[in-house]
C-alpha cells in the first residue's frame, strides 16, 4: 500500500509560520496529484490547496496569498508553507496523494492528520 507520513504542525501565534511535510511511500509508480485538506471541529473538511505532478495549483479563496504549496516529485514529497497564519486556520490538516501504484491500480491515500493550532 501507498503510506503518507506528515509532519510539521503545531502551536503557533497569530501572523506567524509552520511549514507542513508529506512523503509517500510504497508501491508508487507515479502520482498524478497531490494536496492538502483541513478539518475544524463540527466542520466539513475542506480543501486547502492542490497540486498535480506537474506543477499545476490550486487554493481555496481563505488562504489565497498565505499559503504555498510546492513539491519535489522525484521524492514524492508535498509541501505547505502557511504564513500569516490566522486563528480560523486551526485545523487538522490531512495530506492526500493520488496516482498508480507499480501494480498498475490507482491509489487515493491519507496522511494520519497533523494539529495546526493558530493562537491570538
Amino acid at each position: 500500500q501507498v503510506r503518507l507520513v506528515e509532519s510539521g504542525g503545531g502551536l503557533v501565534q497569530a501572523g506567524g509560520s509552520l511549514r507542513l511535510s508529506c512523503a509517500a511511500s510504497g508501491a508508487v509508480l507515479n502520482i498524478e496529484a497531490m494536496g492538502w485538506h483541513r478539518q475544524a471541529p463540527g466542520k466539513q473538511r475542506e480543501l486547502v490547496a492542490h497540486i498535480t505532478s506537474g506543477g499545476t495549483t490550486n487554493y481555496t479563496d481563505s488562504v489565497k496569498g498565505r499559503f504555498t504549496i510546492s513539491r519535489d516529485n522525484a521524492k514524492n514529497t508535498v509541501f505547505l508553507q502557511m504564513n500569516s497564519l490566522k486563528p480560523d486556520d486551526t485545523a487538522v490538516y490531512f495530506c492526500n496523494v493520488k496516482g498508480t501504484t507499480t501494480w498498475l491500480t490507482l491509489f487515493n491515500s491519507w496522511g494520519q492528520g497533523t494539529q495546526v493550532t493558530v493562537s491570538s
